[in-house]
């Protein structure tokens, strides 16, 4: 495999983390282009990107490093966005990283402390202070929709564990437009594939027309919603999901109060 091709092969997931990390679709895309350029004006880095995945994060990381408290605000960015990056300065940006490598893009401590230059005991320790810093969340109601009973059981069994309350669960879009006209929900689940082949990004399209609710995408395809061609989703979970990654979403869905698409 080429090396265009195996940065193509990640660069979603990459544009993904950059977008968690700094709570911005435009800003995140800019640390992803600053990254790559900053490869192809130097052949030792370049190089160093046939590793893979592991040394393009190590790349991106020490492009973020020497940034991330001059992170600019997205072009265009408004009082949504704005208040989303404030509100991330707060969290220690190490912090956070950690968290976010561990959960988010599933790597091992050993491969994020390579990511950023630490030790693995050092990365287990910034993941749980992040942990403690960003779950101070008081409860919410949560709408699951997702068309998998066992996974659906697990998402239950998952939210009310974090001392939430689950309002409604459901297998489609008309299921879910069924509960939310009897509670509007402080959170959603969504997969994005459903029983009767309808749509869960519909059926949260048609909750976001009542209300910003912050929502979490959890599905096996997230290249249909990583594309590049619309504004994607802040938080979005590959399955099969690490129960781990799931709460560090929540909790940071939460923290931000909303998550319609940044950007």
């Amino acid at each position: 495999m080429s090396l265009g091709d195996q940065i193509a092969r990640n660069l979603p997931y990459l544009r993904r983390y950059a977008r968690a990390l700094t709570g911005s679709q435009a800003t995140g895309d800019a640390f992803v282009r600053a990254t790559l350029e900053a490869a192809l004006a130097d052949s030792e880095l370049k190089e160093s990107l046939e590793g893979g995945r592991v040394p393009l994060y190590r790349a991106f990381n020490k492009v973020w490093s020497s940034a991330y408290m001059d992170v600019p605000e997205a072009v265009g960015a408004d009082g949504h966005e704005s208040a989303a990056q404030d509100r991330l300065k707060s969290v220690t940006p190490l912090n956070r990283q950690a968290l976010l490598l561990t959960t988010l893009e599933d790597f091992s401590s050993e491969q994020a402390a390579e990511i950023m230059d630490m030790s693995a005991d050092d990365i287990e320790r910034l993941a749980q202070e992040a942990v403690a810093e960003i779950d101070r969340e008081s409860a919410t109601s949560v709408l699951i929709i997702e068309d998998e009973p066992l996974i659906s059981m697990q998402l239950e069994d998952l939210v009310t564990s974090l001392g939430h309350e689950v309002c409604g669960t459901a297998a489609t879009r008309t299921q879910a437009q069924e509960v939310v006209a009897e509670k509007t929900p402080g959170l959603v689940l969504a997969d994005i594939q459903l029983a009767d082949g309808s749509s869960g990004l519909d059926a949260v399209d048609d909750i976001l027309a009542i209300s910003s609710v912050p929502v979490i995408f959890i599905t096996a395809y997230p290249e249909r919603l990583l594309t590049g061609d619309r504004p994607e989703p802040t938080y979005l979970v590959t399955k099969p999901f690490q129960e781990q990654t799931v709460r560090a979403a929540i909790s940071q869905a939460l923290f931000f109060g909303s998550s319609r698409p940044l950007g």
